[in-house]
């Protein structure tokens, strides 16, 4: 991937549409525009024109057409726009002539993003937010992405970068002026409880991280219980279509099966496991429970299922996540006395999965806890792997430089230094060459 070749991509999507737009980046976008339409139109300001391929002198599309000349524009490059006819013929033979031009080859998977991050137009939080803007699905991603994408996250990256960057400035003036108490002594004022302060914030924002991170990829509803209590059946009305196998036979679901859906804007994943029972000898059935028991645990909420037919199983160890109780099959039994949880700790909603009674006021139930869980305040600013594991680095680095003892103060630099480093990799200011692959490999072609 070369910065200095000029590239161009489809940047709408494929297939027939009413208007298609083609992006052109680097030096060569201004004579490339010209060879077009024979002439250079006004910056930034979009005009009608007549696209001729220049080998042939034959008629391509009448376009709109946009001129941005670098730094002003989204890659910090000399860009040009075409916004044709959205007809495939139309979009492939405008590619063919771009591709046929001397210094242009076609765009990699984010190679445009990529190259407004080397030119300084976003930082790499703000282009994982734009990544994760191009494939939001529900309002919560979609609103959690755009803060991102707009920088929110990455002011309170780089204040607490200054934060920590003005420690680090008086801790190392106190070891250039250590021969000199007073200075010293004056210098190192403070910065204790500062680095307590920024450590604090840091640890709130890690904590918040599993919200993020369940808004990116989905909040994981658990349906679980034992066999036959009809978790699949009532993942499949609250899903509205057939995603699980139902039968009456015990033990038909094996592994996890898993429909993603939006509940009031955000993104949930149901998640139907087998059934739990104590004591199978079928093997094929204990690792179905195995795999049952780890969502359970790594869930963000359970859907505990019973039924007045079934046995009822004691939750297995680690079901920890919040819980709605479900008392399935409602229709079998008019007890009213099974309509609770006898030990108080949560609500039973009587529910029927053939019948469809109960399903809104436990469709309601759910997306209420996923509401108060996960669509609260503001996007957290840690909502990926390597941004949680930068913070926690750094918060290591910080613990050590805290509990340094006074008189090793060059150790406390060097720690303070470190995590310095950690929360500049995550907005990309150093050390990111080995992961910017990994992060623009995702992007569509032409962003």
């Amino acid at each position: 991937m070369s910065g200095g070749d000029t590239i161009f991509a489809l940047s709408s999507g494929a297939g027939m549409a009413g208007v298609a737009v083609i992006r052109v980046s680097g030096s060569a976008a201004g004579p490339a525009l010209k060879a077009l339409t024979g002439r250079l139109p006004q910056a930034r300001q979009a005009v009608i024109a007549r696209l001729r391929d220049p080998a042939r002198d034959e008629l391509i599309d009448e376009a709109l057409v946009l001129w941005m000349p670098g730094p002003g524009s989204f890659t910090g490059e000399d860009v040009a726009e075409f916004h044709v006819h959205g007809s495939p013929a139309v979009v492939a033979e405008l590619l063919a002539v771009l591709g046929g031009m001397g210094g242009l080859r076609p765009a990699e998977a984010g190679e445009f993003s990529r190259r407004a991050f080397r030119n300084g137009r976003m930082d790499l939080v703000e282009a994982e937010g734009l990544g994760d803007l191009i494939q939001a699905r529900t309002a919560a991603q979609k609103r959690q992405a755009l803060e991102h994408m707009t920088g929110m996250a990455s002011r309170d990256y780089e204040r607490w970068r200054e934060m920590l960057v003005g420690c680090l400035a008086r801790v190392e003036a106190s070891v250039d002026f250590s021969e000199e108490e007073d200075i010293a002594a004056g210098a190192l004022a403070g910065v204790r409880e500062r680095l307590i302060q920024l450590r604090n914030e840091l640890v709130t924002a890690l904590a918040d991280s599993g919200r993020g991170r369940a808004i990116r990829e989905g909040v994981k509803v658990v349906f679980a219980g034992a066999p036959n209590t009809g978790k699949s059946s009532l993942l499949n009305r609250i899903a509205r279509r057939e995603a699980a196998i139902v039968s009456a036979i015990a033990g038909t679901t094996r592994d996890v099966i898993e429909v993603p859906v939006d509940l009031g804007g955000i993104p949930v994943i149901l998640t139907d496991t087998a059934g739990l029972r104590s004591g199978s000898a079928d093997p094929i059935e204990r690792i179905g429970i195995a795999r049952a028991e780890a969502e359970i645990r790594g869930g963000d909420l359970t859907i505990w299922v019973t039924s007045p037919d079934i046995p009822a199983e004691e939750p297995p160890p680690g079901f920890d996540s919040d819980t709605v109780r479900v008392l399935n099959k409602s229709d079998l039994s008019q007890d009213s006395s099974r309509n609770r949880n006898e030990s108080g700790d949560s609500q039973y909603y009587r529910a029927s999965a053939l019948t469809g009674e109960g399903i809104p006021a436990l469709l309601a139930a759910i997306e209420r806890k996923v509401r108060e869980r996960f669509g609260r305040g503001e996007a957290p600013v840690a909502v990926r792997t390597r941004h949680i594991q930068a913070l926690r680095r750094c918060v290591d680095c910080l613990n050590a430089a805290i509990d340094s003892p006074a008189e090793q103060i060059e150790v406390m630099a060097e720690n303070l230094r470190a995590a310095a480093a950690e929360l500049g990799r995550v907005t990309g200011r150093i050390d990111v060459e080995d992961l910017l692959d990994s992060i623009f490999r995702d992007f569509c072609i032409g962003k």
